[in-house]
């Protein structure tokens, strides 16, 4: 199965590509390439650093190429930044607008006696009915690196708590994100990364 990995110069791009070539898939990466997105059977957008490097993804036509595909019925993966990509913005960057698949905003954690950014292992509280975490037990550790999160909403597919409740994974149709790094994240990051790759679209998302 081919992979599109999305390079927009801030993405996790070696650990990804080799957690998706150790399930199988074969990673194609880009950075630019559009009829590469055209034709992408699957697309990953990896990502960490700050929110103003996706204005790449608009600079170079990547942006309309996704959403494109997405309208195709193309199962869509975006991992931390890339989760947050999904979204309307983030306050992280308030000129730089997100893909709008999700109407709400990302912002900071706010300050508090516990230390932000929020980096290490975490547990997942997952919601019935998610395909991307079939199978993953509730309470599964999973590895997250972030100062940035989006809300809880209907569309959250599992909730994390630090400092205040937060979606860890999100999901609508044939889009999907984690705020967590799946490839960093054991046997259950694998798990879920092979969950993706194994889910079969029946239909475009709404």
């Amino acid at each position: 199965m081919r992979v599109t990995v999305i390079d927009y110069k801030a993405g996790n791009l070696t650990s990804v590509v080799k957690a998706l070539r150790h399930l199988g898939a074969e990673p194609e990466v880009t950075d630019g390439d559009l009829p590469l997105v055209e034709r992408a059977e699957r697309i990953v957008l990896p990502g960490v650093g700050h929110f103003a490097a996706t204005e790449r993804l608009d600079a170079t036509g990547l942006t309309g190429a996704i959403r494109a595909a997405i309208a195709r019925g193309v199962p869509f993966l975006g991992i931390c930044v890339g989760m947050q990509w999904l979204y309307a913005g983030s306050s992280e960057a308030p000129q730089q607008p997100g893909l709008g698949h999700f109407t709400e905003a990302c912002t900071r954690f706010p300050e508090c006696e516990e230390k932000v950014p929020h980096v290490g292992w975490n547990s997942l509280e997952v919601r019935d009915g998610s395909r991307l975490l079939a199978g993953i037990e509730q309470g599964a550790h999973v590895y997250f690196t972030h100062s940035y999160r989006a809300p809880v909403s209907g569309d959250t597919a599992a909730v994390t708590s630090y400092i205040e409740p937060f979606a860890a994974a999100v999901e609508r149709g044939n889009v999907m994100g984690v705020q967590f790094h799946p490839e960093k994240s054991g046997t259950t990051g694998l798990k879920i990364l092979g969950n993706f790759l194994a889910w079969q679209p029946k239909e475009a998302a709404c």
